[in-house]
């Protein structure tokens, strides 16, 4: 039998006491962030704290905006006693996510990401909605708790930025939690979060990305060497999209010994992650959606197959496995690919 908000909340509450001192565990990106502070919203006076661990090192500047402009307290992972807390919280994430989550117990689990294996008191998981902010939304509406400017814009931009602006799966849910959301949030502080995303350091690589971009039958090329953050691979095969003659954006990093490999594209043409997957899967991770994709691979994989100290040939290599893969035919491809943070 499906269970209402209301009965949810109910049996959320249930598990929680006046003395009660609470941890939420995160993997800190937009939607963790806001869906924590949901959480400590709806414990306000109902318990004697409640704290909010990174098990992640933030470094993305949107986050980084989000944390400071919103006033957003995170104690990192390594500097917690699970032992000083009574309830433990996983919020955007389930407990087989991460390594960092294996030595905690949690008694509740609250997700939008595919079920794994969960065992708690209490789990709510919905892999249909497009953001666990709107399952929080939705807790704080059945608990007729109206959101601060701050808890809404964290929300309202979780939402954004996990849907892609509702380019990606979103339900109906998603935008009556955005159009709720939207009456309460500081529009002018969730646009400076959201353009929050390029670092000082990072324009260096912007420079290298225009000396060594290559254009192929409408698809720009980029090998960036390597890089202090991955994410700069990311924000340059989003720049590169911009160009009105680009169709597709497939951009390269050396990071951790991986090589890391970024493709976006227009929506109109062949699937990204089928791309990234035929052309990659077999030698690391690689997968994600129709105009966007990511794989990682290994350095050791690489050192038999093309000398990726070399830009140019490790390009070159790039290149030539992307096109001849896009150019065989797609017999009897699995239609389930793996899922990567983008």
């Amino acid at each position: 039998m499906k269970l209402s908000t209301s009965e949810k909340l109910r049996r959320f509450y249930s598990l929680f006491s006046g003395n009660d001192r609470v941890l939420i565990l995160i993997n800190a990106d937009p939607d963790a962030i806001a869906s924590a502070m949901a959480i400590k919203r709806l414990l306000w006076r109902k318990v004697s704290s409640v704290a909010i661990s990174n098990i992640n090192v933030i470094k993305r500047p949107d986050n980084i905006a989000m944390t400071r402009l919103l006033g957003v307290n995170l104690i990192y992972i390594d500097e917690i006693d699970e032992h000083a807390f009574d309830r433990i919280v996983i919020v955007d994430s389930q407990p087989d996510h991460h390594e960092n989550f294996a030595r905690f117990q949690f008694d509740v689990v609250i997700d939008h990401h595919p079920i794994t294996r969960v065992e708690s008191p209490f789990s709510d998981i919905r892999p249909e909605y497009g953001a666990t902010a709107t399952i929080m939304t939705e807790y704080l509406r059945a608990a007729k708790i109206k959101p601060s400017a701050k808890l809404a814009t964290a929300l309202f931009h979780a939402i954004k930025t996990d849907t892609k602006n509702f380019e990606r799966q979103a339900l109906s849910e998603d935008i009556s939690a955005f159009q709720f959301l939207f009456r309460y949030a500081n529009i002018h502080l969730a646009r400076k979060m959201e353009q929050a995303d390029l670092r000082l350091d990072f324009l260096k690589y912007f420079q290298v990305a225009f000396e060594n971009m290559r254009m192929r039958r409408a698809k720009a090329f980029v090998h960036i060497g390597t890089v202090s953050n991955p994410d700069v691979c990311v924000l340059l095969a989003d720049f590169f999209m911009r160009i009105s003659s680009v169709k597709w954006s497939i951009v390269s990093g050396l990071y951790d010994n991986k090589l890391i490999l970024i493709f976006r594209n227009d929506g109109l043409r062949k699937h990204a992650g089928k791309t990234a997957k035929s052309g990659f899967g077999h030698m690391g991770s690689a997968g994600g959606h129709k105009s966007m994709a990511r794989a990682e691979i290994p350095i050791t994989k690489l050192k038999d197959i093309v000398d990726y100290r070399n830009d140019k040939k490790l390009l070159k290599w790039i290149i030539e496995r992307v096109e001849k893969k896009q150019q065989e035919p797609n017999i009897n491809f699995k239609k389930e690919i793996l899922g990567l943070k983008l």
